[in-house]
């Protein structure tokens, strides 16, 4: 194999659950997660908005997400690890999932899963891709009725300040 071919497979990771999950170094992703219980209260909202933003800077950067009663979708970007190697997507996406879900069902008073164990992943591949998300992202709560203007909706996540 050719040095850019042993480059590439040092990027990129390939795992299957039951959708494929492509991992590629220094990638954008658009992640989209469900609710195994439907819709969630505002207060759960809230607290997976704050999951969410507890990665920005650590682990990830979050280009821009919505947190929906029913789903979330994220615009993210695993950030580079000390050692040079990228922080992998799934544990990212485990610890979001993970911790909200013990916080969501303290503040609920239940027990049980929140959310669906599998998440829907894209590499997103150029910027036009990238705005098409970035925009289905911001029009989404208005699409489902929620509000009338993306600016109104109180749980999108936009640490970059997009559409500010």
């Amino acid at each position: 194999m050719s040095a850019l071919h042993d480059g590439i497979r040092e990027k990129l990771r390939i795992r299957r659950d039951r959708l494929p999950h492509w991992q590629f170094g220094g990638s954008t992703y658009f992640v989209t997660f469900c609710s195994a219980r439907g819709s969630l209260p505002d207060a759960a909202l809230e607290q997976i908005t704050k999951n969410v933003l507890y990665e920005h800077g650590r682990r990830a950067v979050i280009h821009f997400g919505s947190v929906m009663p029913d789903h979330c979708h994220l615009l993210i970007q695993p950030a580079q690890a000390p050692d040079e190697t990228w922080h992998d997507l799934s544990l990212i996406m485990k610890s979001i999932k993970g911790v909200s879900s013990r916080r969501i069902n303290q503040l609920l008073g239940t027990t049980g899963r929140v959310w669906q164990e599998e998440s829907f992943d894209r590499i997103v591949r150029d910027e036009n891709e990238f705005l098409e998300k970035l925009d289905y992202i911001w029009w989404n709560p208005v699409k489902a009725g929620l509000v009338a203007d993306p600016r109104q909706y109180k749980f999108h996540i936009n640490p970059l300040g997009l559409f500010e």
